[in-house]
């Protein structure tokens, strides 16, 4: 266990988080590097339950924390009474918007929401008070102690309706507008179908809920333990609003117990800081399930419309849509998901004309944000849908159709830009089709049938009907419009161990595995340290959106290539050569002649080398007033076949076999890649099937995991992956695109054209209802 106080604060009980043990090897092993599947250093102590989580943070005199939450979706504030609550035994401190120095605002990309809600209140759960008090239950009950006078008001909950509503902000309700035009705006195809999508409220769900630990320092400042995935974004913001300088917070990041989208939201972390300042000692938060759903942010939900044109032989003419997509009370990073919505609305398809508008509206539903495929799941499942209406207005099998439309490397997107990276859609397409069927069970005992409804399913064998879905999809690596892309990380070299600094958060996604595998392969040394996250390091960004692999991992790659120039050059000198002539394999270094030849432990020996490197891609641009503009770095793309089993009488769906083709780039860690692809798949058929969180006149309903069921082992399909295509990206630091989010995008879509060929109904609306999978309903 390791002491990470500092300053002479109260000591906290945390082991290092991100990779900083190494798993015990086989003694004479050769080291590992890129292409291997080295397992994660922290997998045991997952596996085992021994790995520290906040949650499990202690420290001396620590006081527990509880948050006061609106049970309005839409009201004003007329008076808040603490006395109750202050005077209860065990209570050291009630804080609300009046006790917030500073005129900071929370949010990701637009920092709108204010840490406690002052005079409005927008949305169901939105804090309004803070407690702390010496035992958890107490906490609690004195936060119901609080009395808070509202004048409820008629909130709006219909984003159709937001636009003519009154203002619920300052800003208006319409956060961006974006009017795409491409090509002809008046072309016209031989054949146009249309059709009307409903996507729902996916919450990111994470297996452990939010919690934190914030410290108090003696410079009036304050230490927070919690799992960050963006730590020097929530430092500034939570400074701005305690009117802090950003010197005086620190925040170490600790185990992150899953993540797919925004891991920590700051209304958790900054009633935390608030009051470890005001009571002087360390206060924790755990927040219960219920807390964790109505606290953080959710997919957003969307409202699409759509008309496809093509001609007679099914190329596509021209794409029209409308989308509409419910922010919630307040903007976050909707601006940027309403982009990649717009921006491939019409898939990765050749689309010569397009004439595609967006919205985002704010209204009193809970606030939306980052969800892993934001912006691209949404559209993926209109335009997929789309295709099939288009195939059977035309006769022509659906993925002979999407054969014929297929977008490449040197075709254009809507938004005017050319895909350079490569493109291998027809591939893809090609693989999944290619790839045989999963067995059909009529060959076996009935007793044996897997039925639609689970094990227990009330369906009869009779009733069940097998149907076969394609879907295509992409997404965008890294940030867009302009994001200023950028990763420091520092390589250390003592001795024969390596560690690396690098502030770039392991969420799952297997960065601190990846950086080890960078620092053996450059420089051949088999043990290799990642340090746990803390702000004192150099900022690398969020996680999301394969950043890390790209702009912190090609930061370690470049470090531990300038300490490789450090160790080489010295060697070189003395036998009068190049150091390119040297070469570091299987931990030795030899001259392209032979002449040299040593171990990287000899020839370490003695010395302390280290260097520090950025990444930072090409920039990118802004969509212009017409949605034009190379707003994107790089794209990913995958295609999968899904097979589904529907009760035709009773609608439910079971999800048979997911096959999956994908393009990654370059695989750096077979293991993980396939691990990631499986679990954004299974995530995906959680959005098509059981996934929706319900919202009704803006108060969430059953905020629970029972009322809202996620895939459990008996739902996951199988998941082929059938073909990995490894055709590098050139502009990549190891030519390897983003392998999480595509899954999930593309999987409810296939899903749903499945049902659509078991049925025969449009199936337009995910999660799936089972009436819309009722044969003749």
């Amino acid at each position: 266990m390791t002491d990470r106080a500092t300053d002479g604060a109260t000591a906290i009980t945390v082991s290092p988080a991100g990779g900083g043990a190494r798993p015990a090897r086989p003694a004479g092993a050769p080291p590992h590097g890129l292409g291997d599947s080295l397992p994660p250093a922290d997998a045991e102590a997952k596996a085992r339950g021994t790995f520290p989580y906040t949650a499990d943070l202690w420290a001396e005199g620590l006081l527990w924390a509880a948050v006061l939450r609106s049970p309005h979706p839409h009201a004003r504030i007329k008076r808040i009474d603490t006395a109750d609550a202050a005077a209860m035994p065990g209570v050291r401190a009630v804080v609300t918007h009046e006790d917030v120095a500073g005129e900071g605002r929370l949010g990701r990309q637009v920092t709108d929401r204010p840490p406690f809600a002052a005079d409005l209140v927008r949305y169901h759960g939105e804090p309004v008070a803070a407690i702390a008090a010496d035992h958890p239950e107490t906490a609690r009950l004195a936060a119901a102690a609080i009395v808070v006078e509202y004048e409820v008001l008629d909130p709006v909950t219909d984003p159709e309706k937001s636009f003519d509503a009154p203002a619920l902000h300052p800003d208006g309700n319409v956060i961006r507008h974006i009017p795409l035009r491409y090509g002809d705006p008046a072309a016209a195809g031989e054949v146009v179908v249309e059709g009307l999508y409903r996507i729902g409220r996916q919450d990111p769900a994470p297996i452990g809920v939010e919690s934190g630990l914030a410290v108090p320092r003696p410079d009036g400042g304050v230490e927070i333990y919690t799992a960050s995935t963006d730590p020097h974004t929530d430092r500034d913001r939570i400074a701005a609003c305690l009117g802090l300088g950003v010197e005086q917070v620190k925040i170490y990041v600790t185990g992150v117990p899953g993540s797919l989208g925004d891991r920590e939201d700051l209304g958790f972390q900054l009633p935390l800081a608030l009051l470890a300042i005001r009571t002087g000692n360390p206060v924790k938060l755990a927040a219960t399930r219920e807390e964790s759903f109505l606290g953080h942010a959710h997919r957003h939900p969307t409202l699409l419309r759509y008309w496809h044109h093509a001609d007679r032989t099914g190329k596509i003419v021209k794409v029209e849509a409308q989308l509409l997509m419910d922010a919630g009370a307040y903007a976050d990073d909707s601006a940027e998901t309403l982009a990649a919505a717009v921006s491939f609305a019409a898939g990765p398809y050749v689309v010569p004309n397009a004439v595609i508008d967006g919205w985002a509206v704010r209204t009193n539903n809970p606030p939306a944000g980052y969800v892993r495929g934001e912006g691209a799941l949404q559209v993926c499942a209109a335009y997929e849908g789309q295709m099939d209406r288009l195939a059977a207005q035309l006769g022509i099998e659906p993925a002979e159709l999407r054969a014929r439309n297929v977008l490449g490397t040197g075709d254009a997107l809507p938004t005017g830009q050319t895909v350079t990276c490569p493109a291998p859609v027809a591939e893809l397409l090609a693989a999944v089709r290619e790839a045989p069927l999963p067995a059909l069970p009529k060959d076996g005992p009935v007793e044996e049938w897997l039925l639609p409804g689970g094990p227990e399913g009330a369906g009869e064998p009779g009733s069940v009907r097998r149907g076969v879905g394609y879907a295509l999809g992409m997404v965008h690596m890294l940030g867009s419009e302009g994001a200023d892309e950028v990763s420091t990380a520092t390589v250390k070299v003592e001795g024969s161990v390596a560690t690396v600094l690098c502030a770039a958060v392991d969420t799952g996604q297997g960065f601190a595995t990846l950086a080890r595998q960078i620092v053996q392969d450059v420089l051949g040394i088999e043990e290799v340290h990642v340090a746990p996250v803390d702000t004192d390091q150099p900022p690398a960004g969020p996680g999301g959106r394969g950043r890390h692999t790209w702009v912190s991992g090609g930061a370690v790659e470049r470090a531990a290539k300038m300490v490789r120039t450090q160790l080489l050059q010295p060697l070189a000198a003395k036998f009068g050569m190049s150091a390119e002539l040297l070469s570091i394999a299987d931990g030795k270094i030899t001259s392209y002649d032979g002449v040299l030849s040593t171990t990287v432990v000899e020839a370490l020996e003695g010395k302390e080398l280290w260097a520090t490197a950025q990444c930072r891609p090409h920039p990118t641009e802004p969509l212009d007033e017409s949605g034009q503009g190379d707003a994107f770095v790089g794209l990913a793309f995958a295609a999968v076949r899904a097979v589904v089993d529907v009760d035709a009488e009773l609608g439910a769906v079971r999800v048979v076999e997911m096959a999956i083709a994908q393009d990654v780039g370059r695989v750096l860690n077979p293991r993980q890649v396939r691990a990631r692809i499986e679990a954004g798949v299974v995530q995906g058929v959680g959005a098509a099937l059981t996934e929706h969180l319900r919202v009704v006149r803006g108060e969430v309903r059953r905020p629970d995991l029972a009322g809202y069921p996620l895939p459990t082992a008996l739902d996951a399909p199988e998941v082929r992956i059938v073909k990995l295509i490894e055709e590098r990206d050139v502009v990549a630091p190891f030519g390897a695109k983003a392998a999480s989010a595509v899954p999930v995008v593309v999987a409810p879509a296939a899903v749903a054209a499945a049902v659509r060929a078991a049925t025969g109904r449009p199936v337009n609306r995910l999660p799936i209802r089972a009436q819309s999978a009722v044969v003749g309903a």
